[in-house]
């Protein structure tokens, strides 16, 4: 049985590398920044996003089957720890998400690769949460 190219390919070679996933991190900031609705989350970030877009980027390289830019540089991502100081509830993760989808859908264009990275995204953002019942992220089941 023989396994099509599409299917053995890491999500990180099926975006399209670095310069794919840096579009998707620009236009995730662009939007949290620029959206009023995002505002919740956006709080959550300091001033600047460049360091933030910087670690996301290299976080993601890894996260998708790339280069382990990450851990590389910071070591294991640790991320639940590492965002334990700010308040995560239902609200900050549902912007989150809603950037995120928002920015999927403008700079993926493979259909299937979307919806399959954005589920994985729901998954890490109810990770994240740290507070507030079990509640459901953006219409998928929460743990």
């Amino acid at each position: 049985m023989q396994v099509s190219n599409q299917a053995a390919a890491s999500p990180y070679q099926r975006i399209g590398g670095d310069a794919a996933i840096r579009k998707l991190v620009d236009r995730f900031y662009e939007l949290m920044d620029e959206l009023p609705e995002a505002y919740t989350a956006r709080k959550i970030h300091p001033d600047d996003l460049t360091e933030s877009g910087n670690k996301f980027f290299d976080f993601l390289s890894g996260w998708l089957g790339g280069p382990q830019r990450f851990v590389e540089k910071y070591g294991h991502p640790m991320l639940r720890r590492r965002h334990l100081h700010y308040a995560i509830g239902p609200e900050e993760r549902d912007q989150w998400l809603m950037c995120m989808k928002r920015a999927l859908g403008e700079t993926v264009e493979d259909f299937s690769l979307r919806d399959d990275l954005y589920d994985k995204f729901v998954a890490l953002g109810e990770h994240m949460r740290n507070r507030g019942g079990n509640i459901q992220a953006c219409g998928h089941a929460g743990s």
